[in-house]
């Protein structure tokens, strides 16, 4: 059943699984003009051992200002914006081991649309849901949001899995034609898109390996026409500056907690040697065994390409560290 908590302001749709009397709690985090209807597949696999939450981030999916008036939409979510963004100007301190209650006091760093401010709604969502041990497992974007939440909240969160996600070298030309792209996907979204034939089947075999279920497609069109428009270029901007890009690194090679990278081998968006460099900064890279695994035959959705190897890949770490 979906929820909904206020966060700073802001509506949070989520769903939490009943729990199975197993700790901790897995966190599902979802990409950049996803929704948390991605993890899906994964979680009906895993729900009967653990119990699983999903939630949209703030401006996407079913986490939306709801407003009939646009002006006053645009209205309302520039008021969260700035309740978000301005409530204090400090970053967290870097291994101050506070917790959640603590961070309930804290607040994002500079901008709104940041990874570690989309992690401080991480925290505090947790905080809400009295969920004291989580290990958090993050797609693309959302491990990199994971992988902040648990540098802002280390006695909370028990261990990182992040999933077509990596990075820590800024190549400003790729970059640039990156964020041009992405203007252009976000500034041409009319709603008439969703009637256009055969779409659905067009998304169903972008960055995938191989075309996945049509459903997946269609349900990637929504996403994309649903996502709040200052949102969508927010956090694609500031997620990808040279200086937020050489900021992740310095976040992975502080955690003490177990932190373990899955790459899909066909990924075109986050390449496997981008997972390998960002992995190589945690203390786990080639000490205590390799903390990076590759799926073959697997693009950038590899939560809907691949769930069960997903899902072994989930099991897998959680038994070595539990």
């Amino acid at each position: 059943m979906v929820n909904t908590l206020n966060i700073l302001g802001f509506p949070h749709a989520y769903e939490l699984s009943a729990s199975p009397d197993s700790s901790p709690v897995l966190v599902f985090v979802h990409g950049w003009l996803l929704s948390r209807a991605y993890w899906q597949p994964v979680i009906q696999r895993l729900s009967s051992r653990y119990s699983c939450l999903s939630y949209d981030m703030r401006g996407f999916g079913e986490s939306q200002l709801v407003s009939t008036h646009p002006a006053l939409e645009t209205a309302l979510l520039e008021t969260a914006v700035l309740e978000i963004a301005g409530v204090s100007t400090r970053e967290p301190a870097i291994g101050s081991g506070r917790s959640l209650s603590d961070l309930a006091y804290a607040t994002p760093p500079r901008s709104a649309y940041t990874p570690a401010a989309y992690a401080n709604d991480l925290v505090l969502l947790l905080q809400q849901l009295q969920i004291q041990r989580a290990w958090l497992i993050g797609h693309s974007l959302g491990g990199c949001i994971a992988l902040w939440a648990a540098d802002q909240a280390p006695d909370t969160i028990a261990g990182v899995i992040c999933v077509n996600s990596g990075g820590g070298i800024y190549l400003k030309e790729e970059f640039e034609r990156f964020r041009a792209a992405g203007r252009q996907i976000i500034n041409f979204r009319p709603r008439w898109l969703s009637y256009v034939p055969f779409l659905d089947v067009m998304l169903s075999r972008l960055n995938v390996a191989q075309p996945i279920d049509r459903t997946w497609g269609r349900q990637r069109l929504m996403d994309l026409l649903n996502v709040q428009p200052e949102v969508a270029l927010g956090t694609l901007l500031d997620s990808t500056t040279e200086a937020e890009v050489h900021l992740l690194p310095q976040v992975v090679s502080r955690l003490r907690q177990p932190v373990h990278f899955v790459a899909g081998a066909n990924d075109a968006i986050i390449q496997p040697q981008y997972v390998h460099h960002l992995a190589s900064f945690h203390s786990s890279f080639e000490s205590c065994g390799n903390n990076v695994s590759e799926i073959p035959n697997c693009g950038h959705l590899a939560m809907v390409e691949q769930p069960d190897a997903i899902v072994r890949e989930i099991r897998a770490v959680l038994e070595q560290h539990h």
